[in-house]
């Protein structure tokens, strides 16, 4: 999901830290209160408890009453300094995706790349079709590259930007984006979570995704119809307006096919497994290139230097003036500036994380979900369970996957169930919820690429938060539920 190679995952090196001192009750101490000032800050803060960065102070308030009971259980403090630093590490290649992607929104604004996307889009989307159609179109992109993170990096913020000018809800266009793009994930034998799931539950990547199919086509299909009635049900404010949208955009780029090229080869590169930094470095300076030759006066409008204009689309807020107010809310950027609120977010999760690993309360709480877990279906849902809490608590998709992976795969095999039974659950349950926790890297990252808070678009992802429940429904019914003998 994210754009990491697998190799980087370094599966065999996971460590899951056991600390016999701490019971159950101490490791789930700081996640009530973070869970609790987090809901006080939504609902009764307004977001804004401690400011701008409210979600940020309150995971490191969470982390350090984790630090003090690590403390009185008798974890050093070099252990959790090292799990912090192990967490930080393994967002390093995520946060640079992040402000490679905050310049890449830049450059390809000021290139007229975005700005063609929407007009080209807005002929040919219209307003009854543009949601079923964004989840497809999300899909295949996902599918080709196996990266949700590439799709919405690169259709996701046309379509949003498109879907915006149409007046459709941003949050509806955000939710179509992420299930189609997580679905395509899900399904793309390219993808580094669809290949770590196995590995960690002990079967081959083929049989996974087949046996994945199962319940990943149904919910995919319930989206879509979702989508097609929520498509007929609405209004679209943008309707009647879209010739004058198309005039505002060609009077103030010069808007040619040729853009397209931009992020065909940035597609092309991740197909054909180019290092994400590599790939969308290569986007950046293509969309800079094609600043200076396709759009001249946009540049000279920016700034007297069009080197100038194309280091603050990288580095800072850049926004273009049109005849068309709905489109100068859409033709602005944070660049990668505009990326640091959620980088803040992702480290201080990370830091909470570690600390939360480094004290053993992560080993702690999943062996209680399996220690409960007596039946065929409460195994099921002990191990959705561990996955949605790890999402939330370890804020990271791959411990989300490893750990549940380590610890229910013995208990898979003792109830006589199949290994792919256990990979199916962990994709159903960790990989596709991540982007449904606002702290979680998955969920800030696409909050961030997308301009849409996981509030907004949460309900509408229908694929994410539908797949645990179709999971559970197979485990409840007994639907393609494999057994490793017959009985």
């Amino acid at each position: 999901m994210q754009d990491d190679d697998l190799s980087e995952i370094k599966i065999d090196d996971q460590k899951i830290i056991d600390n016999k001192e701490l019971n159950i009750f101490e490791a789930l101490v700081p996640v009530v209160i973070l869970m609790g000032l987090l809901a006080y800050n939504i609902f009764f803060a307004n977001g804004e408890m401690f400011g701008g960065y409210s979600n940020q102070y309150i995971l490191l308030i969470g982390g350090f009453v984790a630090f003090i009971g690590g403390l009185l259980n008798k974890v050093t403090p070099l252990v959790m300094v090292k799990e912090i630093w192990e967490n930080l590490k393994s967002v390093f290649i995520p946060i640079m995706i992040l402000l490679l992607v905050g310049a890449l929104a830049g450059t390809w604004l000021i290139s007229g790349v975005i700005p063609a996307m929407v007009y080209y889009g807005l002929q040919v989307l219209s307003p009854e079709i543009f949601l079923p159609a964004s989840v497809i179109i999300a899909a295949v992109i996902s599918i080709a590259t196996g990266s949700s993170w590439t799709t919405s990096a690169t259709v996701g913020i046309a379509l949003v930007g498109i879907g915006t000018a149409l007046g459709i809800n941003p949050g509806m266009i955000a939710g179509a984006v992420i299930s189609g793009a997580y679905f395509g994930d899900k399904m793309s034998p390219l993808s580094d979570t669809t290949n770590l799931a196995p590995a960690m539950a002990g079967t081959d990547l083929f049989t996974h995704i087949r046996y994945m199919s199962y319940t990943t086509v149904p919910t995919i299909i319930v989206t879509l119809i979702v989508f097609g009635i929520i498509s007929v049900s609405i209004e679209p404010t943008g309707n009647a307006d879209i010739s004058s949208l198309l005039t505002s955009i060609g009077n103030t780029f010069n808007i040619t096919p040729w853009l397209f090229l931009v992020p065909t080869v940035v597609i092309v590169l991740i197909v054909l497994k180019t290092k994400p930094l590599v790939a969308l470095a290569s986007g950046v300076i293509l969309a800079a290139v094609f600043a200076v030759i396709f759009q001249p006066e946009a540049l000279k409008n920016l700034s007297d230097s069009s080197f100038s204009a194309i280091s603050n689309s990288i580095l800072t807020d850049t926004a273009i003036a049109t005849d068309n107010e709905k489109l100068n809310d859409l033709f602005s950027s944070g660049g990668m500036k505009g990326m640091l609120w959620t980088i803040f977010l992702i480290v201080c999760a990370m830091v909470f994380g570690g600390i939360m690993d480094g004290i053993g309360a992560l080993a702690r709480i999943t062996k209680a979900l399996l220690s409960v877990a007596t039946t065929v279906f409460g195994l099921f849902a002990s191990t959705v369970i561990s996955c949605l809490g790890l999402n939330t608590i370890a804020s990271d998709q791959y411990l989300a996957i490893v750990i549940p992976g380590k610890m229910f795969k013995k208990a898979f095999k003792d109830k006589g169930l199949a290994p792919e039974n256990l990979s199916r659950t962990l994709e159903d349950a960790g990989t596709v919820t991540s982007v449904l926790i606002p702290w979680n890297t998955c969920g800030a990252y696409q909050s961030g690429v997308l301009g849409v808070g996981v509030g907004e678009y949460f309900m509408y992802a229908v694929f994410n938060w539908l797949s645990p429940f179709t999971t559970l429904l197979f485990a409840a019914f007994r639907i393609k539920i494999k057994m490793l003998r017959e009985k």
